[in-house]
């Protein structure tokens, strides 16, 4: 899965308030012995508090031991036979299930079931049926069976009921913001801006709100689905198309079967009005379903995935193992994607224009729910604690991805953002990768299982090497395929292969929580240098790492590499050197998932940059230099990497160099309106245009006019917000000739426009726009549309409040929620009574992440 990229913001504000809990978890080790039990830190609550001065605010509660779910039965075979109501959104179905005990003798079948009526409940013997008797509480259906089954003895169950996902109570996460399962969308087509469309939702525990089963990631099912629905409908699920036919009233049955078994949580279904692209793989099918007006990008959207499969399975050395491999777009997801086995399902967001293709692609959401299709649903996580197996991997796929089409510089540039994601999430939590505690399973969706995990897999591959690495993969896969694994089976894996003892690195890195942060100072004498290392980290509640990295220096212009191990808290090295080295670099590589400091002089610094091996030395020099006036050696070197070959290094200068004031500073910003207008890369000339916004008192209306008629739609929002803080006459025009656009960059620039300076001509477009954008526009034009109403007069404000407030109270989205009550409390500053009624907002708000988000702004 994919959870919905919503920027580093949310997660800051949304996670302190769901902290996860510290897992205890013996490791099996090979011929069912064990190594010792992983040891933790004792909890906060067991530290006498004599012990400790400072607990820190980011060691979360002791929550419950969640083990792997007890298997009674083994799920088999799953066939449904379903209809929908559209008006009731209601799912009408029929379910046969085979099962067999798992190894005891059963007289009963429990089996999630939420939310459903149950028609009947009979027993399959050949052509006879046999009612059974049950027991529902509208959770689970608990089945008397006509006798005790042993484990050689497979049975089927048909089921008739109706699923009423409607009717369940709200749910939901950060990452997954429902978890009704089964959705409507726009049932009566009463909304002209959106289609019609049926989809699902598994992960973790939806597909019991549409089907019985055994919700349960150590389950393994083949299925057959078959989806009778209006003729113009297009459908969708696991498996092959086998069958399509019409029927006499004017609807049509699809059957998809897939053949091989997977995870319930990973059945899916789709139904819409979808043009179909097709593609293949080595004769296998490739399809794109996308909405009729995106049909003609969608396979420069999609179209490197046929490519991806083969780089993959020859990675991995295993074909991609299934039948086909389909990719829809739905209109209002409740996370980023999902990779459903064979059929993921994305967002709408996933759709792109021809021209929107000039600023971004989809690669690294596409990459990482392909490479889910190994790691997550030919090899399934045993339980929820165990989710890195599944999503590190996936998040790791985009970096391989990346390297292999686009070049190392741009995986690391991927990789750096990555790992900040993870640094600021740990400000508020730091969990182990693997959680045998939590409050609740969804918590495990979170920039620890993703990205920290994707960081920690990089790590593990710079130390063993390349064909270590990826033989280990294949082994891992093969061994497991088909079945539900845990930590275990990874780390022997690795061992196996390697011939190493890896239990030093899985304890550190996945099950024991945090990160190093690291001090590293140096000095020379005698043909020496004194490397000193510091691990700075809270050691009460986080380990002493284990760090093996290499250490480069730099002796007329010739680097000298260094291989060390830090295996202290404080830790002297000695390097030998022919002379004084102009640079001492640790992590030269910039493989360590750590918090480093290095005590670097600018002289270091800028020789760093230009003798960089990788473009992520090349960035540490950029992003620590902080320019001067005078500083012409450093602006030199920023003017230096404008030009650099990769765009990456070119928008960090860019951005390095927002109010250089030095003595060439008319010289820089001469370099700045060149970039804006002609660099080649889109995101490195609308990162030049924000940065000359941010001098005061000088006019660049001329380079903005220009980027307002620029092909990328991001570098004309960035001419936006920079006109925002300096409007002109003659770009009003053009700006307001753009209202009709609906890319999210260009929305988002005229709503901060117009928030500074509007009028109430554009009332309307702040309606209209609340009305039709998604959910990641409305957080940010609800608060701007607050900002706007200011500017209006108060007896023409009544309608846009009232849309603020509906939006506030009822919007699905808790984000949205929260941009509409900022855009009230803004209009409260100068409304008084409008102060009742956000109390009355927060008051009935449900979601423990708004209501930790209320407190703190009271």
């Amino acid at each position: 899965m994919r959870y919905a990229a919503l920027g580093a913001f949310f997660w800051a504000i949304a996670l302190p308030f769901t902290l996860l809990g510290q897992p205890t978890k013996s490791t099996p080790k090979k011929n069912g012995a064990r190594k010792a039990p992983i040891t933790q830190p004792a909890p906060a609550a067991q530290i006498s508090p004599q012990s400790i001065l400072v607990v820190p605010n980011w060691l979360p509660p002791v929550n419950p031991v969640q083990p792997a779910a007890t298997i009674l039965h083994d799920l088999v075979d799953t066939k449904l036979d379903v209809k929908f109501d559209w008006a009731k959104q209601w799912l009408l179905g029929v379910a046969t299930i085979t099962v067999r005990p798992h190894f005891y003798p059963q007289t009963q079948l429990v089996l999630d079931a939420k939310g459903f009526d149950v028609k009947s409940v009979k027993l399959l013997a050949g052509t006879k049926e046999k009612n059974l008797n049950y027991q529902y509480d509208k959770r689970r259906l608990s089945i008397t069976l006509d006798k005790a089954y042993a484990r050689t003895e497979p049975y089927q169950v048909r089921i008739q009921y109706m699923a009423k996902p409607n009717e369940l109570a709200a749910g939901g996460s950060a990452a997954i913001t429902s978890d009704k399962g089964l959705y409507f969308i726009n049932p009566l087509g009463t909304d002209k801006n959106k289609p019609k469309q049926i989809w699902t939702q598994g992960e973790t525990e939806g597909s019991s709100c549409w089907f019985p089963t055994i919700d349960r990631p150590n389950q393994r099912m083949t299925q057959e689905i078959s989806l009778t629905v209006d003729a113009q409908y297009k459908t969708l699920s696991n498996g092959l198309l086998t069958a399509s036919k019409k029927n006499s009233d004017g609807t049509r049955t699809d059957t998809w079967k897939l053949n091989q078994p997977h995870a319930p949580y990973l059945a899916m279904l789709a139904v819409g009005d979808y043009a179909v692209i097709n593609d293949t793989w080595r004769g296998k099918p490739v399809d794109y379903y996308v909405e009729p007006k995106y049909a003609a990008s969608a396979k420069a959207v999609f179209g490197n995935t046929p490519q991806m499969m083969d780089f993959f399975s020859k990675k991995l050395g295993i074909d991609y193992p299934w039948d086909k491999y389909a990719q829809v777009a739905v209109r209002d997801y409740v996370s980023g994607a999902m990779e459903n086995t064979t059929a993921t399902i994305h967002g709408e967001n996933v759709q792109l224009t021809k021209r929107e293709l000039l600023d971004e692609n989809r690669d690294d959401v596409i990459a990482h729910e392909l490479f889910h299709q190994w790691f997550g649903d030919y090899v399934t996580t045993e339980s929820w604690s165990n989710l890195p197996l599944n999503e590190s991997f996936a998040d790791y796929s985009e970096y391989l991805w990346a390297e292999f089409k686009y070049g190392r510089e741009e995986a690391d540039l991927q990789a750096h953002k990555k790992l900040g994601y993870y640094f600021e999430e740990a400000q508020g939590k730091r969990e182990p990768l693997i959680r045998y505690r939590y409050a609740d399973k969804e918590d495990m969706f979170d920039r620890h299982s993703y990205e920290k995990g994707g960081r920690v897999l990089h790590m593990l591959r710079g130390l063993i090497g390349d064909d270590a690495f990826f033989t280990t993969l294949n082994r891992y896969l093969a061994q497991n395929k088909y079945s539900a694994v845990e930590i275990a089976e990874l780390r022997m894996a690795f061992e196996d292969v390697t011939g190493e003892d890896l239990m030093w690195f899985f304890d550190q890195w996945f099950m024991q929580r945090g990160h190093p942060d690291v001090a590293v100072s140096h000095s020379y004498a005698d043909g020496k240098v004194t490397l000193h290392v510091v691990q700075k980290q809270d050691t009460l509640y986080q380990p002493i790492y284990r760090l093996p990295v290499v250490v480069t220096t730099w002796s007329n212009n010739q680097p000298t590499d260094h291989r060390i191990v830090v295996t202290k808290a404080a830790q002297t090295f000695q390097l030998p050197v022919n002379q004084k080295p102009s640079l001492v670099q640790f992590d030269a590589e910039k493989t360590l998932l750590a918090d480093l400091e290095e005590e670097k002089t600018q002289d270091e610094l800028v020789y760093q940059y230009y003798h960089a091996r990788n473009f992520l030395s090349k960035l540490q020099a950029i992003e620590e230099l902080k320019p001067k006036v005078g500083d012409l050696l450093v602006s030199g070197m920023l003017r230096n990497a404008l030009n650099d070959k990769f765009w990456g290094t070119r928008r960090a200068a860019a951005e390095a160099l927002r109010r250089y004031k030095g003595p060439e500073g008319g010289a820089v910003r001469q370099d700045l309106k060149r970039v804006a207008i002609t660099d080649k890369d889109s995101r490195v000339r609308s990162t030049a245009l924000l940065a000359l916004g941010t001098f005061p008192n000088e006019d660049f209306s001329e380079v903005y006019a220009k980027a307002l008629a620029d092909s990328s739609y991001l570098v004309m929002g960035a001419a936006i917000n920079a006109l925002a803080k300096a409007p002109t006459v003659a770009t009003r025009e053009k700006i307001n000739s753009l209202q009709n656009e609906t890319n999210p960059a260009l929305v988002t620039a005229l709503s901060g426009y117009y928030a500074l300076n509007g009028n109430a001509d554009q009332y309307q477009w702040y309606l209209h726009r609340l009305d039709d954008s998604n959910s990641a526009e409305l957080y940010q034009v609800a608060q701007d549309f607050g900002t706007f109403m200011l500017r209006m007069p108060a007896v023409e404000r009544d309608k846009g409040l009232r849309k603020l407030e509906v939006m506030a109270r009822t919007h699905p989205e808790y984000y949205v929620r929260l941009g509409a009550y900022h855009g009230l409390r803004t209009l409260s500053e100068n409304m008084p009574n409008l102060k009742g009624t956000l109390a009355d907002i927060r008051g009935k708000e449900k979601d423990e992440r708004l209501i930790g988000i209320y407190n703190l702004l009271q």
